[in-house]
C-alpha cells in the first residue's frame, strides 16, 4: 500500500513539473514573440528613416532558384537575401545597407537583371529565418562542378587590378566572397601556371609562378584565410573539417573560350594549411609541332623520325621543362582517324580528343609496366608512356618499339647523350636498344624577351667569352653560320604588358639526337660513354641546348641571362 502511494505521489510531482516546464516554455515563446515584434517595429522605423521599403520575411515562401542568386557564403558575410524574382526584376533583403562587399553583389545582380534590383530593409530575425531556405537549395539543385567565371568578370578585374600592388590592396580590403575569384582572375590575366597561397606566422602570402619563376604578388591577414580556404575546399570537393593531412582535388573554371582545370593540393604547415593550385589550360593541348620552337636540321630530322611506323622517341629534361607539352604536340601531329593512339600517364592532366588516355594508380598496383602490357593488347599504333623509370617498363617499351609500334616517352636525364647510359642502367640490352631508338630530344624552357619593351644591350666581357666559346663549336654540317664579330643581344626594359619583368611567355630550347652508325657502334660495344655519344652526335650536326638557346638570343627571342640560367 505504501509503495502504491509513493508511485502516485511521483506521478503527481512529474505532472506538476511538466506543467511548470510548459508554462516556462510558453513564457519564453511569448518573450521571444514580443522581442521579434519590437525588432520588426524598429526595422520598419529605420527603413522609413533611410527611405527604403520594409518587409518581414518570416513565413515568406522563397523559391530555391531565387535564393541561389546569392551564394550562402555571400549571404552570411553581408547578411543579404534574394527573396523574389519576377518580370519587374529581383528583390533583395538586407540587414545592414552599408555592409562591406554589398555593392559588388548588387552590381552583379544589376548587370544580370538590367538594373532591376529592389533593395528592402529586413530585420535580423527575418534574415535568420530566410537562411534556412539554403538547406532546400542543396536538395533541389545539384551543385555545379564548374566554377563559372565570365569574360566580364575577367575584364572587370583586369580593369580594377592593373598590377600586383593593386591586387594586394584589393585582397586586404575587398569582400571575402570575391577574394578567390580575384586571385584566380589575376593569375589568368598574368599567365600564371601555379598559384601558391602559403600560411606564415604573421600573414598569408600569395605567389604566382609566371613563366617558371615564382613571384610574391600579395598577402592577406591570417584572420581572412579560414573563409577563403573553406571556399576553395568547397569547390574542390575536399573535406572541410580535415586540416591535419594533405588533400587533393580539382576545380573546373568555365570561361568563354576554354575550360581551365585547376589541380588543388592542400598541405598542413606550422601556421595552418597552405594551398597550391596548378592551372591546366585546355588550349595548351592545341600547341602544334611547328610551334615548339625546334628549327633547322633538328626540326627536319625529328619530323622524319616521328612519322616512322615504329621505334622510340624520347624526350628528356628536368621537371617543368615542357616534356609533356612536346609529346602532346607530337601526338597532335600524328592523330588521324586511321591511327589508334593510347597514352599511359601519371596523372592525366589534359584531355585529348580522339586519343584513349589511361591513368596509373599505384595504390591498386596499376603501374607503368602493368599498364603498358595491357595497352599492347589493345592493338595500338602509337603508345605514349608518361615516364620510363624502371627495368620492366624499359624492356616492354623496347620490345613494343621493335614489334611495329611507335613509342613516345620521357626519361629524367640532363642531356640527350645521357639517356643511353640511363637505359643501360635500367638493364636495357644493347643489341635491342640500338635498333629501337629513333630520336632523343633534350629540352629546357626559357622566358621570352617582352616584345613591347625589347631593347638591344651590350653583354659583359665574361658573357661574351662564354657566348663565343659555345657558338664557335657549332658543327659546320648543322646548317648554321654565325659571325662572332657581329653579335647583337636584347633585353626587356620592363613595361605594363610584362608586369615590369622584361620577360613575357616561354619557348623551348632543344638538342635533338637521332640514331646514326657511330652512336650505334658505341651502344653495341658495351663501353657506353656519355661524352663519346655526345661527340658522335655533334659530328653528325647536332646543336646542343646551350647553342640553340644562344642562337635564339641572337634572334631576340630570349636573353643571355635566361639561356645561362637554365642550360649551363
Amino acid at each position: 500500500m505504501a509503495d502504491t502511494q509513493s508511485i502516485e505521489d511521483l506521478l503527481r510531482q512529474s505532472k506538476a513539473a511538466q506543467k511548470k516546464i510548459t508554462a516556462t516554455d510558453k513564457l519564453q515563446d511569448k518573450i521571444k514573440e514580443i522581442d521579434v515584434r519590437e525588432q520588426e517595429r524598429a526595422t520598419r522605423q529605420r527603413a522609413q528613416d533611410l527611405g527604403l521599403p520594409y518587409i518581414s520575411l518570416r513565413g515568406y515562401p522563397i523559391n530555391p532558384d531565387v535564393i541561389s542568386l546569392i551564394t550562402e557564403t555571400e549571404a552570411r558575410d553581408c547578411r543579404i537575401i534574394a527573396f523574389y524574382q519576377g518580370s519587374s526584376g529581383v528583390r533583395v533583403g538586407v540587414v545592414e545597407p552599408q555592409a562591406a562587399g554589398l555593392d559588388q553583389i548588387l552590381q552583379r545582380l544589376a548587370q544580370k537583371f538590367q538594373g532591376k534590383v529592389e533593395l528592402y530593409l529586413i530585420s535580423e530575425d527575418s534574415w535568420q529565418w530566410a537562411l534556412k531556405h539554403y538547406d532546400r537549395v542543396v536538395k533541389v539543385k545539384m551543385v555545379s562542378r564548374d566554377l563559372e567565371i565570365s569574360q566580364a568578370d575577367i575584364d572587370q578585374f583586369k580593369q580594377r587590378i592593373i598590377d600586383f600592388q593593386t591586387l594586394d590592396a584589393q585582397i586586404k580590403s575587398g569582400s571575402l566572397t570575391e577574394v578567390f575569384t580575384m586571385i584566380l582572375a589575376s593569375a589568368i590575366n598574368a599567365g600564371s601556371s601555379d598559384i601558391h597561397i602559403e600560411a606564415q606566422e604573421h600573414e598569408i602570402k600569395v605567389r604566382f609562378r609566371i613563366d617558371g619563376v615564382l613571384y610574391d604578388v600579395a598577402s592577406m591577414p591570417p584572420e581572412r584565410w579560414p573563409k577563403v580556404i573553406s571556399r576553395i575546399k568547397l569547390m574542390a570537393k575536399l573535406k572541410m573539417n580535415i586540416t591535419t593531412i594533405p588533400q587533393d582535388g580539382r576545380i573546373t573554371v568555365a570561361m568563354q573560350d576554354e575550360k581551365i582545370d585547376i589541380r588543388v593540393s592542400t598541405l598542413p604547415t606550422a601556421y595552418g594549411e597552405s594551398v597550391v593550385m596548378r592551372l591546366l589550360h585546355s588550349s595548351a593541348t592545341a600547341l602544334g609541332f611547328d610551334q615548339l620552337g625546334i628549327r633547322g636540321l633538328a626540326y627536319d630530322q625529328l619530323k622524319k623520325e616521328v612519322k616512322r611506323p615504329n621505334g622510340m622517341i624520347i624526350t628528356t629534361g628536368p621537371t617543368g621543362s615542357g616534356k609533356t607539352t612536346t609529346l602532346y604536340a607530337i601526338l597532335n601531329l600524328l592523330n588521324r582517324p586511321e591511327t589508334k593512339i593510347i597514352t599511359l600517364e601519371d596523372p592525366v592532366e589534359y584531355k585529348l580528343a580522339g586519343i584513349s588516355q589511361s591513368q596509373i594508380d599505384s595504390s591498386r598496383e596499376y603501374t607503368f609496366a602493368k599498364g603498358l602490357r595491357a595497352i599492347l593488347r589493345q592493338d595500338p599504333d602509337i603508345v605514349m608512356v608518361g615516364e620510363i623509370r624502371d627495368a620492366e617498363t624499359t624492356e616492354i617499351a623496347i620490345q613494343a618499339a621493335l614489334t611495329g609500334h611507335l613509342v613516345l616517352s620521357t626519361v629524367h636525364t640532363n642531356g640527350a647523350a645521357g639517356t643511353i647510359p640511363r637505359f643501360m642502367a635500367l638493364d636495357a640490352r644493347p643489341f635491342l636498344l640500338a635498333p629501337a631508338l629513333n630520336a632523343i630530344m633534350a629540352q629546357r624552357l626559357v622566358r621570352r624577351v617582352c616584345e613591347k619593351c625589347k631593347a638591344e644591350y651590350t653583354p659583359t666581357d665574361e658573357e661574351l667569352v662564354r657566348v663565343k666559346d659555345n657558338l664557335g663549336k657549332i658543327p659546320v654540317n648543322s646548317g648554321y653560320r654565325v659571325d662572332l664579330n657581329a653579335l647583337k643581344f636584347y633585353k626587356g626594359t620592363g613595361c605594363d604588358a610584362c608586369h615590369h619583368l622584361g620577360l613575357k611567355g616561354r619557348t623551348g630550347i632543344y638538342e635533338v639526337m637521332t640514331m646514326n652508325s657511330d652512336i650505334e657502334k658505341i651502344i653495341l660495344s658495351g663501353q657506353v660513354s656519355e661524352y663519346a655519344i655526345q661527340d658522335a652526335a655533334v659530328k653528325h650536326g647536332m646543336i646542343t641546348i646551350v647553342q640553340d638557346g644562344l642562337l635564339k638570343a641572337l634572334d631576340g627571342i630570349t636573353s643571355l641571362d635566361e639561356v645561362f640560367r637554365v642550360a649551363e
